[in-house]
């Protein structure tokens, strides 16, 4: 049974913005928070000492406003949408090496996760993707321009990385950045649509995927993981792995259009 943009509701949330609690069936939902329009600067500064030559140059990128899962997809969230029609490829209700319904998923690859995308836009009627690497970075920052949305620094009490717990945590344990999105910096890193490049030069400036040029067998992740260092974690800092890679550190979050029943 397919459910309509009608089925979203609306939550006050404890943030600046609004949320939107999607029904996934099994009583299962997924909160999508609404991400504003607005400009940043993406990537690194010049003088960033942790910055890698892939994150710059930094360059202005202006975003229309768009809906983003509060948290990484999550295995409850996944089981769900692994038993709806299949559209490409099977997807195993179970792929985790962490169990539990909190936990993120993680050890699904790039592929797997645009088929629980294309299902989940199917059951909805609604446009869901990964996020571009631009609205990925836009929504971590939040409005901030420190290395993290809560600041220079990163530490234990704030974030889920360094092997610190030697695994990943389930989410919403740490608090949220000001626009309501939880685990930006570690627990798991996060696909995103883009190609791989090796510089911005050239990247898009209205916060759409790269993926003109590049390296298509390479695809962007963000955010950090409970396994890497602090520096992995920055909001700027970006790698990529093949489309088929998966690793008990990498799961992803959704994204989506507001449409403007919402707005």
């Amino acid at each position: 049974m397919s459910t309509s943009i009608d089925a979203l509701t609306l939550h006050h949330y404890d943030c600046s913005n609004e949320s939107y609690n999607l029904d996934l069936g099994g009583g299962v939902e997924l909160t999508l928070m609404l991400i504003p329009s607005g400009e940043f600067m993406m990537g690194s500064a010049d003088e960033d000492i942790d910055a890698s030559d892939f994150e710059r140059p930094q360059h202005s990128v202006k975003l229309s406003q768009f809906l983003m899962g509060a948290t990484p997809v999550t295995q409850a969230q996944w089981r769900v949408a692994a038993g709806y029609d299949v559209e490409n490829i099977a997807l195993k209700p179970e792929p985790s090496n962490f169990e539990g319904d909190d936990l993120p998923v993680e050890q699904v690859n790039w592929e797997e996760v645009t088929e629980f995308c294309q299902r989940l836009s199917k059951r909805t009627g609604m446009i869901f993707q990964l996020p571009s690497e631009a609205q990925w970075e836009y929504a971590c920052r939040a409005g901030t321009e420190t290395a993290h949305h809560f600041g220079p620094q990163i530490m234990p009490e704030l974030a889920n990385y360094d092997q610190e717990i030697g695994q990943t945590t389930v989410v919403k344990q740490y608090l949220p950045n000001r626009w309501g999105l939880y685990d930006m910096h570690g627990n798991v890193y996060e696909w995103c649509q883009d190609h791989w490049h090796n510089s911005y030069e050239g990247a898009p400036v209205n916060g759409t995927a790269w993926i003109e040029g590049g390296n298509a067998n390479r695809r962007i992740i963000r955010g950090g993981s409970w396994n890497d260092y602090p520096r992995f974690c920055r909001s700027a800092y970006c790698d990529s792995y093949s489309p088929a890679y998966r690793d008990s550190d990498i799961g992803f979050r959704v994204s989506c259009a507001a449409p403007r029943a919402l707005v």
